[in-house]
């Protein structure tokens, strides 16, 4: 396994059961916004024939080069592309990927094309008002857009740390947090797009956030311990979200 954050792993786990859960055998999956590929490289593990796209094409070198699964293929394809391919899928991916784009029900209504009609779409994304976003993300963007000595200084006090600005699922020069959402504003992007949210769960809690996010890196009982309270905190207290879509029509 690739992933190394608990949190990771468990967002995989609730991929991989809802799957099995829902896949006929020999079903094919789509897995959009692939970056480096550590989803569909562990879907192919399972069993599972996927197709990985990204529109980056330096994360789909690095998905190809570490890629040893025959049943695993990756490709630079847009949204675009992909509706004039016309081909659907019985398993659509979209993890960590919705919160990086100005229009996600763009995104949304291809991934409807792209469906079966039985299919089941996987969205996980960032609690947009969850400690993650709300103490780490909103103010690090900040500081990145007025680009003054405030930020220059935290810079070289992550890169003293040992973050680099990029994650093990995705190595894109852009990584930027666009789309803040909460439960009922993801429940709405489904619903305008035709889709409805038939399982909910939870990731972690404060496990990103400085300064227990450093101990957490390097102490795996405080990554499941924070998981396993995440678990019996209300969803606006949940650093991310990870959710199954059905068609609703």
């Amino acid at each position: 396994m690739e992933f190394e954050r608990i949190a990771d792993i468990k967002r995989l786990n609730f991929i991989v059961s809802a799957l099995k859960a829902s896949l006929p055998e020999g079903a094919e999956v789509l897995d959009v916004g692939c970056g480096n590929g550590v989803i569909s490289r562990s879907l192919g593990a399972q069993g599972f024939n996927v197709r990985g796209i990204d529109v980056s094409e330096k994360t789909i070198e690095k998905a190809k080069v570490l890629n040893t699964f025959s049943n695993v293929r990756f490709e630079v394809v847009s949204a675009e592309q992909l509706v004039a391919d016309g081909h659907r899928y019985h398993a659509v991916i979209c993890s960590e990927v919705l919160e990086h784009l100005n229009d996600p029900g763009k995104l949304l209504r291809v991934l409807h094309q792209s469906l079966t009609d039985d299919g089941v779409l996987i969205v996980t994304v960032p609690n947009g008002m969850g400690p993650r976003e709300l103490f780490v993300t909103k103010p690090v963007q900040s500081m990145q857009k007025k680009n003054n000595f405030v930020w220059k200084g935290v810079k070289k006090i992550k890169s003293l740390f040992g973050y680099k600005g990029t994650t093990v699922q995705s190595d894109a020069d852009d990584l930027t947090h666009i789309q803040f959402f909460t439960r009922p504003t993801l429940e709405e992007l489904a619903g305008k797009n035709d889709f409805r949210i038939v399982r909910f769960g939870k990731t972690n809690f404060i496990e990103d956030v400085f300064p227990f996010s450093f101990l957490a890196k390097k102490i795996k009982v405080l990554q499941k311990w924070d998981c396993a309270v995440a678990e019996r905190l209300p969803y606006r207290f949940t650093g991310g979200f990870v959710t199954v879509w059905q068609k609703a029509r």
